[in-house]
């Protein structure tokens, strides 16, 4: 395995470590701040919203700076703003520095996801993009619980000491194994937003959207959903957040051969109708451990799941600019988990913290709707180069 991505994908895991953690610790950063558990997941939302907007605008703006200036820039605004969060005197500036950490993330994650697509031989470049990501999904798996568990032994403010530590540790990496990466072609940021212009791909980045909101509207608030199975015991909820993330994980890779087999659309509308049913009963399996680890499990596996089908619709769309169309879809996600954090503090406020499975039931029911759209947009367009007797193969898109 290369060191140069093992080193990039480290950078990634403390990014997603920090996305993922902050759910896990929320209710002690409510108490520590006094604030509302509502307000306290602001502290996620503040960080999706920054990342979700800064970073397809930074990274056409700084097309012609050093590659390896960039990923060590953001590593190192990433690690001071998680400094900052741990030493926060009041909310505001806690809030500030999410911002902050937004905006490190949004200078790393896109360079370091195109340098490990220009750092290795063309015919490795699938195997380097993987590896870097996968740093993202195990962070689900092995980054949260972690730092949830730090957490509950000690408190709050050393989790974050150690998502700038992992951070810390890839900036000395890159600075000492990455000698030189290769600048890409400028694009403009009018160029990164033209896939907007069709109407398959904004139904998609709609599902995107939606169905990431149906998820962390449960995830960002998951402490006190699942409060009843937990019993506020840290160890248990960081066991439930392990089991999340490694269904996850296992779903990345089970979902893609299943797309070969019966066809995109099939899988995606498969994994959202699960979702969406898991998170109508979640007002009563989170209520007891035993209930909440099948819950846990499913909701894993359909919410990651859904991630694969969706973005290999997109590259469907458009395999020409397939870069640039993933790029707008990561930007979906983040702006979904600022609609969770923002929707999920209202239905707290109005209808408790229980009810939320409800409200995630019916954007994923919203999602389904928009999947389905999409796909039949996607049929219309590809009928004219279809023979008669294959609109069966429709159905796959």
């Amino acid at each position: 395995m290369d060191t140069r991505l093992l080193i990039l994908a480290l950078g990634m895991f403390a990014l997603g470590t920090d996305n993922f953690v902050v759910a896990g610790v929320l209710p002690e950063m409510s108490r520590s701040f006094d604030v509302s558990i509502g307000a306290a997941g602001q502290l996620t939302t503040v960080y999706a919203v920054a990342y979700a907007l800064l970073s397809p605008t930074i990274a056409a703006l700084t097309g012609h700076i050093s590659r390896k200036v960039l990923l060590i820039t953001g590593l190192i605004v990433f690690v001071l703003a998680n400094l900052g969060t741990a030493m926060a005197p009041n909310f505001a500036l806690a809030i500030v520095s999410r911002v902050v950490a937004g905006l490190g993330a949004a200078l790393f994650s896109p360079t370091a996801t195109a340098a490990a697509a220009s750092i290795v031989p063309a015919e490795r470049r699938g195997v380097a993009l993987s590896v870097v990501t996968m740093g993202l999904t195990i962070s689900t798996a092995l980054g949260a619980p972690i730092g949830t568990l730090i957490g509950g032994l000690t408190d709050w403010h050393w989790t974050m000491v150690f998502v700038a530590l992992l951070a810390g540790m890839s900036a000395i990496g890159i600075s000492v194994l990455l000698s030189h990466i290769p600048m890409l072609p400028v694009i403009s940021l009018r160029q990164r937003l033209s896939p907007l212009a069709d109407t398959r791909m904004g139904l998609t980045l709609a599902t995107t959207f939606l169905f990431l909101g149906a998820a962390y509207t449960i995830y960002t608030y998951l402490a006190v959903v699942f409060d009843r199975a937990t019993d506020g015991n840290p160890t248990n909820l960081a066991g439930l957040l392990v089991l999340w993330g490694v269904s996850g994980t296992v779903s990345t890779f089970v979902v893609g051969r299943l797309i070969d087999v019966i066809g995109n659309g099939r899988v995606l509308v498969t994994l959202l109708a699960f979702l969406m049913i898991d998170f109508v009963l979640l007002p009563w399996t989170s209520g007891s451990l035993v209930t909440a680890i099948p819950a846990m499990l499913v909701w894993g596996f359909c919410g990651w799941g859904a991630v694969v089908p969706q973005q290999h619709r997109i590259v469907s769309i458009a395999s020409h600019i397939a870069p640039l169309a993933l790029g707008l879809n990561n930007t979906a996600m983040f702006l979904g988990v600022t609609l969770a954090g923002l929707i999920g503090a209202a239905g707290i406020h109005l209808f408790g913290s229980y009810a939320l499975g409800y409200i995630a039931a019916a954007l994923a029911a919203a999602a389904l709707m928009a999947a389905e759209i999409a796909a039949r947009k996607i049929a219309v367009s590809a009928a004219p180069s279809l023979a008669p007797d294959s609109h069966a193969g429709q159905s796959k898109a």
